[in-house]
């Protein structure tokens, strides 16, 4: 119970204040916490109403574009284009792809190969084995060794796991027969980029969307700006100290910040932690002497990615990664070091 407590404090409150002082009459707060997306979504949205008329509900905007890019891209739902490519999977013809998918697919496996396949999609069936998700919502005394993956079971499943085996052509995907995706360490990044086209479309309407801050889970959007001109505050979780932050970083305008660490989804069985975040080369729950890794981007999808690409590669290759794709990383070591790009230095503060 302790775990599922500290993800509901940790989902809730990672944005730190959202207060408004001496605003318009006209700039209205829109706020809702709800459930997207298999994480918990919270929701402030400050809109301009350009007319009494006007009831625009932005928020609900944002939840029906989330409950649909969820029927695209869930690997649960039968309908779903995800779905439909793993069903596929071995078929000659491929699967066609709609074209935002087809777009995103570019830039992830961009990221797996910079990454040298430390992000892949593919590895979906270890992530199945492992089973992390099913684990977290047991009690302790229902979990034991028995329920680790064997090394021959790891094995066989990595045989049909590789990004540098799929292809793309003429708009369409194939996968080898076996093979599967998995856009759960992508999906939020994605939303994240739809939300803020969904807000930029809302300038020329009634209402205006003067700010905006977004929680999906790990993945954190600020949009705009705040109504009394002071900058967002975004805080980042201790890894040690899960209902605790670490500190938080001062933001403006539109900015992306996600983070992957091996507090969020895991389990204790014999005094050994698995985490949900599995290094493809291995199939097993990556270990590089990091404990989260922190990106600020100005995209979501390559935010997301990156995230768990460095948590996998290590705080070497992870500084290193980053840097070429550039964007501000913050990483907390396994010995409790921060280390932080010289970007990031500029808008992260410890906390007291």
């Amino acid at each position: 119970m302790k775990r599922k407590k500290r993800f509901l404090l940790w989902a809730m409150l990672v944005i730190l204040s959202f207060s408004i002082y001496g605003c318009s009459s006209q700039v209205k707060k829109q706020e809702i916490t709800g459930v997207a997306m298999g994480t918990i979504v919270t929701q402030t949205v400050y809109v301009r109403e350009r007319s009494k008329e006007d009831k625009t509900d932005i928020t609900a905007q944002i939840t029906n574009l989330l409950n649909d890019i969820e029927a695209q891209i869930s690997w649960r739902l039968d309908t779903s284009d995800v779905s439909h490519i793993n069903a596929a999977a071995g078929n000659a013809e491929g699967y066609e792809l709609p074209e935002d998918l087809a777009e995103n697919f570019e830039v992830i496996w961009q990221v797996s190969k910079a990454s040298g396949g430390a992000f892949d999609l593919t590895v979906a069936p270890v992530v199945r084995l492992w089973d992390i998700d099913t684990w977290v919502m047991k009690e302790a005394e229902e979990l034991s060794a028995e329920i680790i993956p064997t090394k021959e079971q790891i094995k066989d499943k990595l045989s049909v796991a590789g990004y540098e085996d799929v292809a793309f052509a003429d708009g369409k995907i194939y996968l080898p027969e076996g093979y599967m995706l998995d856009l759960g360490a992508a999906g939020k990044g994605m939303a994240c980029d739809r939300i803020v086209e969904l807000l930029e479309s809302q300038e020329q309407g009634n209402a205006e969307v003067q700010g905006a801050v977004i929680s999906l889970g790990g993945n954190i959007l600020t949009y705009g700006s705040k109504p009394d001109g002071t900058a967002w505050k975004v805080g980042i979780v201790d890894p040690f100290r899960p209902d605790r932050y670490l500190g938080a970083l001062t933001l403006s305008g539109t900015k992306f910040v996600t983070t992957s660490g091996d507090y969020e989804r895991y389990v204790e069985i014999d005094g050994v932690r698995y985490h949900h975040i599995i290094d493809p080369s291995t199939g097993y729950p990556a270990d590089s002497g990091v404990r989260s890794v922190t990106i600020l981007s100005e995209n979501g999808l390559i935010g997301d990615a990156l995230s768990t690409a460095c948590f996998v590669l290590g705080r070497e290759k992870a500084l290193e990664l980053a840097k070429e794709y550039e964007v501000e990383i913050l990483i907390v070591t396994q010995d409790g070091e921060i280390v932080m790009s010289e970007g990031m230095e500029k808008v992260f503060s410890l906390s007291k």
